[in-house]
């Protein structure tokens, strides 16, 4: 039997998510703001945690009605038949979303469906269950959007961008969605080499790699929340977890570089806990020394934004960038995410597109520059004239 579910993201990933969640197989997919909501059956729900690359969480409502204080949210959650999904033997977690001029205290709201959980238990059995912040049997989501209130059982637990594959990591890392969702962007599906000149801990590096390899990122996960639920089907869920029919070859290499020696490090432990060193090769390397490791590569980087370094080596920095992809990259496309606009000026190519993006907290520009050899303009001319010739290949597309 199919059922609404909703698959939270992050700002910006939002029509990755939900291009995902249609090759999934989802139904009745619909964006919404940070958020893709779809149907499917407890298939579907097992498939979206393990192969959703850009989702955070996939929630499973309950419950929607309308309310405009705690007290009414109390007596609704209270209605719902709670041995469904509890016993008074169970531990549970309630986490509250809520943006609303009436609910200014989520933490209210939150302690409200406790009680109200709590109270239907006692009153029917004298016992009820524990609330747990560690390790709960059921996790559920309260979502309140001015009046309009939506229950929900937390499928994921932690939040799926936690993979599980990362030992360390250096400062200020990028989300392994958000990676990932840059990547599928940016247009990556195994097709060429891949390179990251500022890798950092190696989180594009691995994202790349299941992508090419097209290996679920959920496979890397202790447990999901659903797996202590009431309905859990195992053998359903082991089928679809030992499923390896749709991974792919990948005949080329992914290449990361950094300065730090440590990072580097970082990467390998990394790498090698995601058991990908066989498709990723490290080293430790200036930017401006770095060379292309074959013809037509796709380069994507996140470098520092300039919070930790002086002006003037931060500017330098993507001059250098800047340097690298137009002398030694030609014929290649790069992809470069950084929230300080005026250092992206210093990379010297005019971007083809510019997409925002949030990483954590800071405003983000995720920029594409065509790498190509002479002027601009007669590149441009030269790609018009095989558009005309090869319609096929170029499509109608002028980006």
């Amino acid at each position: 039997m199919d059922f609404q579910m909703i698959a939270k993201t992050f700002l910006g990933l939002e029509e990755v998510l939900a291009k995902e969640l249609v090759g999934l197989g989802a139904d009745n997919v619909q964006i919404q703001r940070r958020a893709v909501s779809f149907t499917g059956d407890q298939a579907m729900l097992y498939k979206a945690n393990l192969h959703c690359r850009t989702a955070s969480r996939i929630l499973k409502p309950i419950l929607t009605f309308r309310a405009s204080d705690a007290d009414e949210v109390y007596n609704k959650v209270k209605q719902v038949e709670w041995e469904r999904y509890l016993s008074p033997n169970s531990t549970f977690a309630v986490d509250s979303t809520v943006y609303s001029d009436r609910f200014r205290h989520s933490k209210f709201v939150t302690y409200r469906v406790k009680d109200a959980i709590a109270d239907y238990f006692t009153e029917r059995y004298d016992r009820r269950p524990n609330v747990s912040v560690t390790n709960p049997q059921l996790m559920l989501n309260i979502h309140i959007a001015q009046e309009q209130c939506t229950l929900s059982l937390d499928s994921s637990g932690e939040s799926l961008h936690k993979r599980g594959y990362r030992l360390d990591q250096t400062e200020a890392p990028i989300n392994e969605a958000l990676a990932a969702g840059m990547l599928l962007m940016a247009g990556w599906h195994g097709q060429c080499n891949f390179i990251d000149p500022m890798c950092g801990s190696g989180t594009l590096l691995v994202e790349a790699a299941l992508i090419a390899l097209n290996i679920p990122p959920g496979i890397y996960r202790k447990e999901f929340a659903f797996e202590r639920w009431k309905d859990f089907n195992e053998d359903l869920f082991d089928t679809l977890y030992n499923d390896d029919s749709h991974e792919h070859d990948f005949p080329y290499f992914i290449y990361g570089s950094d300065i730090s020696p440590r990072a580097i490090k970082t990467a390998e432990e990394n790498v090698r806990a995601a058991g990908l060193s066989r498709y990723i090769k490290l080293k430790v390397s200036p930017l401006q020394k770095l060379n292309p490791p074959a013809s037509n590569c796709l380069i994507v980087t996140n470098p520092p934004y300039g919070e930790r370094i002086t002006n003037d080596n931060i500017f330098q920095l993507y001059a250098d960038l800047g340097t690298l992809l137009k002398h030694n990259f030609a014929g290649s496309t790069a992809w470069v995410i950084s929230s300080n606009e005026e250092c992206l000026k210093c990379i010297g190519l005019k971007p083809s597109k510019k997409i925002k993006l949030l990483n954590g907290e800071l405003e983000c520009l995720y920029c594409r520059y065509d790498l190509f050899e002479g002027k601009r303009n007669e590149y441009l001319r030269e790609r018009e004239e095989r558009r005309k010739y090869f319609p096929k290949t170029f499509g109608n597309s002028k980006k």
